[in-house]
């Protein structure tokens, strides 16, 4: 890409689809294999409580490589593949998926770049049924607690890079991700105060026709 851009929007728009590092493909086929019919049935649990989630509106902190720490609004519509994550202020930044696209746009550089959606993070968690398995591999499952992480990468490209998906368990709820590139650069995006269905919100929320530079 031509433009710099900042690691918070790079976080959600800019990174491959990955999780912690580049596995190896054998230690993926080796998990595939070995996973017990407990891990089965909770990915199937987590693909269901996915499904659930048709809008989804919350307050986000998202945490840049170097600690750096922004907060907004976000708002995820999977059953139309659109999303919008608006930073707050002194944040120049804003990010609206629609249309199969994600536009980030910067008005302190005055600068708004647009890339195919699903080769972002973006095209995962939008997707309105996400499967654990074809060409997404689940390459870690952890437990702390009350505290479920799910790590996938692109079958076909495992040294892009990881998507961690962040739950709370008992009752599952999806509470935010980590994003880390070949480079192991990691930022995560953490969700609060939750809310999820409603009404819909308008359409010209997620508007992707932003000022071009």
């Amino acid at each position: 890409m031509k433009f710099l851009r900042p690691a918070a929007a790079c976080a959600l728009a800019c990174l491959p689809i990955g999780v912690m590092h580049a596995s190896p493909a054998g230690a993926q086929e080796q998990m595939a294999v070995g996973a017990s019919d407990q891990d089965h049935a909770l990915l199937e649990r987590v693909e269901h409580h996915l499904d659930a989630i048709s809008l989804l509106k919350a307050r986000f902190r998202q945490t840049a490589p170097d600690g750096k720490q922004t907060t907004g609004t976000a708002w995820i519509d999977r059953a139309n593949r659109r999303m919008r994550f608006e930073y707050d202020p002194p944040s120049p930044l804003l990010l609206v998926a629609n249309h199969d696209q994600v536009v980030f746009n910067d008005s302190q550089l005055d600068q708004t770049t647009t890339m195919p959606m699903d080769k972002t993070p973006l095209g995962l968690l939008l997707r309105p049924h996400l499967q654990l398995s074809g060409d997404v591999t689940v390459t870690g499952l952890s437990r702390d607690g009350n505290a479920l992480n799910i790590t996938v990468v692109r079958t076909d490209s495992p040294g892009d890079g990881s998507l961690t998906l962040l739950f709370h368990d008992s009752p599952l709820l999806l509470r935010g991700w980590i994003i880390q590139d070949a480079q192991q650069e990691t930022t995560r995006v953490d969700l609060l105060d939750i809310h999820t269905g409603g009404a819909m919100p308008p359409d010209s929320l997620f508007n992707t026709d932003l000022p071009e530079h």
